[in-house]
């Protein structure tokens, strides 16, 4: 592989996430190899001045690391705030969409990497990168946050129709941004939306589940490792998800939070972070509480309709690319 290819990182915030997305660019930047060239791709709609130029300084007097805000336009005027779109049950934005139309928005590349942003990056993403996925469409790693739930375990099987085991997290992506093209997940995803509408509980993730199943290859779960006070810390993290409610910058006592504040007093936002964890109400704490539950109640209520991607596939609808 040639050394001065560059690597694409591609990130979707608001500007509520832009502390966070800070964090995680501090942590990719940090680990980035100066024999590599990396470029940071922030989708956006919304996001102040400020913000941007905030985070841009983040790689003020690198060469081997740009970062670059690029705005998304038109084209998801379909999608709007109904609970079936609301990320977590409770928190409705387009950015968790913006991953399924980037491989028609940069033609210019083969491969890249899409990664949320609520992360810690605690090594170098040209590993990841470097994956070779042969003419599979993702890599991802298998979802084990809530692999032991069993509404959600439900869910995944009668709903979305995917093996528990075979249930991706949509956090961490290692994108054939080619073949993705080739099979026009775009255009897949969209028809889906205006025709059926899918009941999810993790919009973006379930689409992608049963669209690309069966052309995914798994991670190695390193580089998508999530906080479970269930299990012992894990060996050999190359990559922290603070996913659902387990965020260092509300709560106290998250599994990985030493690794999220390391690099955040670097970020440019260490203040601002701590004084939102500060003013993490009680009352916001309870909110998660009754949010989290809503969604293991939805899980089993959805695989109870009559309109589910199982269904429709078993009744002979395209929905695998």
């Amino acid at each position: 592989m040639k050394q001065d290819h560059e690597i694409p990182i591609f990130f979707s915030i608001d500007d509520a996430y832009a502390p966070f997305l800070a964090v995680a660019l501090c942590s990719a930047i940090k680990n980035s190899s100066p024999a590599r060239k990396y470029r940071a791709i922030v989708l956006y709609r919304e996001v102040s001045d400020e913000n941007i130029r905030k985070i841009s300084a983040l790689a003020s007097g690198r060469d081997n690391f740009i970062i670059d805000f690029v705005r998304m336009e038109n084209g998801m005027e379909s999608i709007t705030d109904r609970m079936s779109n609301r990320l977590r049950c409770d928190y409705f934005t387009l950015t968790i969409y913006f991953r399924l139309f980037i491989p028609i928005m940069f033609p210019e590349y083969d491969k890249g990497v899409y990664v949320d942003s609520d992360v810690v990056i605690d090594r170098d993403i040209a590993e990841l990168y470097d994956t070779d996925i042969g003419d599979k469409l993702i890599g991802a790693c298998a979802d084990l946050s809530v692999a032991d739930v069993p509404e959600l375990v439900s869910y995944m099987e009668d709903a979305v129709g995917v093996k528990k085991e075979e249930y991706i997290n949509s956090g961490v992506l290692l994108m054939n941004l080619r073949e993705l093209r080739r099979v026009k997940i775009d255009e897949r995803f969209l028809n889906l939306l205006s025709e059926y509408h899918f009941d999810c509980i993790a919009p973006d993730q379930d689409y992608l589940n049963a669209m690309c199943n069966g052309r995914i290859y798994y991670l190695d779960e390193c580089w998508d490792v999530m906080p479970n006070d269930g299990k012992a810390p894990f060996e050999g993290k190359k990559l922290i998800h603070y996913n659902l409610f387990s965020k260092p910058w509300c709560y106290d006592g998250v599994q990985y939070a030493d690794d999220f504040w390391r690099y955040a007093e670097e970020s440019g936002y260490y203040l601002q972070i701590k004084e939102y964890k500060d003013n993490y109400s009680d009352d916001r704490k309870h909110a998660d509480g009754e949010c989290m539950a809503l969604l293991v109640r939805r899980g089993k209520e959805i695989s109870e309709t009559e309109v589910t991607f199982k269904k429709m596939f078993e009744a002979g609808v395209k929905i695998r690319l």
